[in-house]
């Protein structure tokens, strides 16, 4: 792993309230082990976000969500301050941001992204499992800003 990577991480790792906290009280070798821990839990976060063609990023006004398949890891926060996403993002993950979206009932009525392969058949509903390049065509209709957009031919 890229060491300005491992460097973020442990830095976020360390900046968590209760590490510091017991770094504060005598509690430094239970520090260490938790922020190694949330370290190695967070790099396998960023394998599957690089390694599965369907992870992906978004940020809305509610927040941030790191869509890894069965698995989400979001943060009340936008990108910017949610280290796990911002990472994921620099290293390549597509992130839709949905801030510019206006009709957020049609929004919330697409199909949802498959994590892993499914496709259901047309017509879809708001249940139905579409491929991420499907749905980023159909969340830019909308309005949606696509950065790292894995689509032939549209800039990133």
């Amino acid at each position: 792993m890229q060491t300005e990577v491992l460097r973020v991480l442990r830095a976020e790792a360390r900046s968590w309230w209760r590490h510091r906290e017991l770094r504060r009280n005598d509690g430094l070798d239970e520090a260490r082990r938790l922020e190694r821990q949330t370290i190695s839990r967070d790099i396998g976060y960023l394998r599957v976000a690089l390694n599965n063609p369907n992870a992906y990023v978004s940020c809305g006004g509610g927040g941030t969500i790191l869509h890894l398949g069965l698995t989400t890891v979001s943060l009340y926060a936008p990108v910017e301050r949610f280290t796990l996403a911002d990472l994921a993002i620099r290293l390549g993950a597509p992130l839709i941001d949905c801030r510019p979206v206006r009709d957020i009932i049609a929004f919330a009525n697409l199909p949802k992204v498959t994590m892993d392969g499914t496709v259901d058949p047309k017509p879809w509903t708001a249940s139905s499992r579409i491929p991420l390049l499907t749905y980023l065509d159909l969340v830019e209709r909308l309005g949606a800003r696509i950065v790292n957009d894995p689509r032939a031919g549209h800039a990133t």
